[in-house]
């Protein structure tokens, strides 16, 4: 019992120590700023165009209807945070983690997502036209009619997507790996797919008119079949255009 008594206050103290020395909890009524904790936090509505939140954390971050128009959020952790009617156009999101975030109706138009990481994201409806998306894993990721027109897509990771009915039109889609994605009624017209892989790739009645599809890797002639392509879409040695192009109209409903 002595020997209790004795060692039991220095015990306390390591503890205290111990969660002294421990990580800072997330204070929802920080100020924006570089590095900032904002886990978990109700941050609907907030405007905040052009702050800096480089390297900050948003874990499960509620950004609904905000506008955070040209933040830094370069390096952030954004995982499971929700974008939902957000709007972050032209904002640095470069090297940024998204992993499993959501958005409906988010706007990312001329955004730089530069190695960010998207995996298993949940984005439909959102509009990325015109942003830099080089080198994003996006792997499982849902991005249901979302708009991607003239986004720079160079060395993406694209692999089991789901992309039905997305617009990437005038995509830069060099060195693309869409392997075994969902790009059914998808809109690829003039596109340049030169080295993109599409093995296993589900092309129905996805509308390839006028793309580049001569330096493509895993394309069959089964995959072309159920395609809507025309005189102008370019297909690699061996393969040729199928009876059934042109595709008749069908409804965009």
């Amino acid at each position: 019992m002595r020997r209790f008594a004795l060692t039991f206050p220095a015990f306390l103290a390591v503890i205290a120590c111990g969660l002294a020395a421990g990580p800072a909890h997330a204070d929802c009524k920080d100020q924006p700023a570089p590095g900032v904790d904002w886990s978990e936090c109700q941050k609907t509505r907030l405007m905040i165009g052009g702050s800096d939140l480089s390297g900050g954390v948003f874990h499960l971050t509620f950004f609904t209807s905000s506008d955070l128009s040209g933040v830094n959020l370069s390096g952030a952790d954004l995982t499971r945070a929700d974008f939902s009617n957000a709007r972050l156009a032209d904002a640095n999101l470069t090297g940024a983690n998204l992993e499993k975030a959501i958005a409906t109706r988010a706007d990312f138009t001329g955004a730089d997502l530069t190695n960010a990481n998207m995996t298993a994201a949940e984005f439909s409806r959102t509009d990325f036209s015109g942003a830099t998306l080089v080198d994003v894993v996006f792997q499982d990721a849902e991005m249901n009619r979302s708009d991607f027109s003239g986004t720079d897509l160079t060395g993406a990771d694209l692999s089991k997507m789901e992309l039905p009915r997305v617009n990437l039109q005038d995509a830069v889609i060099y060195g693309v790996n869409l392997s075994f994605s969902n790009l059914a009624r998808a809109d690829l017209r003039g596109t340049d797919l030169s080295d993109a892989d599409l093995t296993g790739s589900w092309l129905f009645l996805t509308r390839i008119a006028g793309a580049d599809l001569s330096g493509t890797t895993g394309l069959t002639a089964e995959q072309l079949s159920i395609a809507c392509g025309s005189v102008e879409t370019v297909l690699p040695d061996g393969l040729s255009a199928p009876d059934s192009w042109p595709c008749p109209n069908y409804s965009e409903e």
